[in-house]
């Protein structure tokens, strides 16, 4: 997809992948999301926007830092299983909505996070309305999940191969040479002065975890591999049964105005 043009909303897109987003998908580690709140001066006072929220990791673990947390996402099915596994937190709120939907009446926040999600939108217009509702010493962090090339790591050459057997079209941005980086995005935007954070950890895993985290994905969910789902599950199955740990990089791009200052 050309950099200049941002896929279309798609609300449905993970209709099918919500019900593995959980099971499946890398959890962001405690430690980022503290180091996170240290570095942008959250306070119990701020609010936090989760934006393209899913099932709403990032809104739970902001949400004993800050008064109250926005969760916000387009599709019904992730916003209901976000309700489900939050319900005893209770400053969490939940907002039907997309990034087109962001307003001033829904500020102001101190700190806006996204989690895998930021690709999705049209990132210079959600930048411009950002800039509308983040209070001046707030911050943008962008979060994701990474595989360092580690022994570990290899069974994921063999996970990669089978999910492009069954979706070639798999993310698309990722194969164009058109496309153009989150922080060159951030450094034409109010949010031009960037630093990144991580940590990379050994944790346990599983094939029926891998499982998950295929069928999370768009590409490879349900609704998109339609007849062939269950001869991926099997090939899945039968190439990775011995898996049992894996290395990742959880890490966050943290992005504020340039006049703005925060204590680390």
């Amino acid at each position: 997809m050309p950099s200049g043009s941002p896929p279309p909303l798609e609300p449905d897109r993970f209709r099918t992948a919500a019900a593995h987003y959980e099971a499946g998908r890398v959890p962001y580690a405690p430690s980022l999301i503290r180091r996170v709140t240290e570095i942008t001066a959250l306070r119990p006072t701020h609010r936090v926007l989760d934006l393209g929220c899913g099932p709403a990791p990032l809104a739970r673990g902001f949400a004993s830092f800050a008064a109250e947390v926005v969760a916000m996402d387009p599709s019904a099915e992730m916003l209901d299983a976000a309700r489900t596994l939050a319900a005893h937190t209770k400053n969490i709120r939940f907002v039907a909505g997309s990034s087109y939907d962001l307003a001033p009446t829904l500020g102001p926040f101190h700190l806006v996070v996204m989690g895998r999600s930021f690709h999705w939108m049209d990132r210079v217009d959600t930048l411009t309305r950002l800039d509308r509702i983040i209070e001046p010493a707030g911050a943008v962090a962008l979060f994701q999940d990474s595989a360092p090339a580690v022994p570990q790591n290899a069974w994921r050459k063999t996970w990669r191969d089978i999910r492009e057997r069954y979706a070639p079209d798999a993310e698309p941005h990722r194969r164009d040479p058109n496309w153009v980086r989150h922080e060159a995005i951030l450094l034409d935007s109010a949010f031009a002065r960037l630093e990144t954070f991580g940590v990379i950890e050994r944790r346990a895993l599983d094939v029926e975890t891998l499982v998950h985290r295929t069928l999370s994905v768009s590409a490879t969910s349900p609704s998109h591999l339609g007849d062939k789902t269950e001869a991926m599950i099997a090939d899945i199955r039968a190439a990775l049964s011995d898996v049992r740990e894996e290395v990742v990089e959880t890490s966050a791009l943290v992005a504020w105005r340039p006049q703005s200052h925060t204590q680390n």
